[in-house]
């Protein structure tokens, strides 16, 4: 058996790297047997440092930061990267043309499934400096598919449970009621899936209770890494 390649993953908030870890992990000894996966690399520096970039709007801050992880990734011995971060992906234009490795794109590998499984019309969940972007419409538009924004209100609120609670690993149930009015707006907008546009949104939202399909962005790009490293 080839060896497989050494994934390096750049870590911005605990709960997101962690549950791509995890199904990187999970899902390697799915494919390889029992207790195998390929090796994983992770740096994460402070989550202080890219939330000080985001408030004041520093992307070449976000892409330094991104890309000091990407050189220690390297010397790690990483063959290629990912971050399981939508929102700081809005550097990515800046961090893959000075990278001393391969990136995948979450919003990308995102794109590609949704395109994959049929869905015309997404809603987009998230940070509301991710909603407020151009990465997921663009990475929608390049495979023909629309993009539907929460409301500024919407966005203000989800971005408050995502960083108050989520980051931090709580889930509670009136916040739950919001996500799920949230998809509900957008199901009645024409939307068929929901994207889950920030990697801790898994931790309260699913196919189960969303009301729409949901793509989750954080196992779509752990699996995307594993076909990669798996060739």
């Amino acid at each position: 058996m080839t060896q497989p390649l050494h994934i390096g993953i750049v870590g911005c908030s605990a709960e997101g790297a962690a549950l791509c870890y995890r199904t990187i992990c999970a899902e390697g000894a799915l494919r390889l047997g029992a207790h195998r996966h390929p090796p994983v690399s992770m740096h994460t520096p402070s989550l202080h440092d890219y939330v000080a970039c985001l408030e004041r709007g520093d992307m070449d801050g976000v892409a330094a930061l991104m890309l000091d992880s990407a050189r220690r990734l390297r010397a790690a011995g990483a063959d290629f990267l990912i971050c399981p971060d939508n929102t700081i992906h809005q550097a990515f234009d800046r961090v893959e043309r000075a990278s001393p490795l391969p990136w995948l794109h979450i919003a990308r590998v995102v794109a590609q499934n949704a395109a994959a499984r049929g869905f015309r019309k997404l809603g987009l969940t998230g940070t509301a400096w991710l909603v407020a972007s151009d990465v997921y419409p663009v990475a929608l538009a390049s495979e023909g598919l629309a993009c539907v924004r929460p409301t500024d209100a919407e966005r203000e609120v989800m971005g408050r449970i995502i960083m108050d609670e989520l980051v931090a690993g709580q889930v509670l149930p009136q916040s739950l009621s919001t996500f799920q009015s949230v998809v509900a707006g957008f199901r009645a907008q024409g939307c068929d899936a929901v994207i889950l546009g920030c990697t801790e949104i898994p931790l309260i939202l699913n196919d189960g209770n969303a009301g729409l399909p949901t793509l989750d962005s954080t196992r779509l790009l752990a699996l995307a890494a594993l076909d990669r490293a798996l060739g």
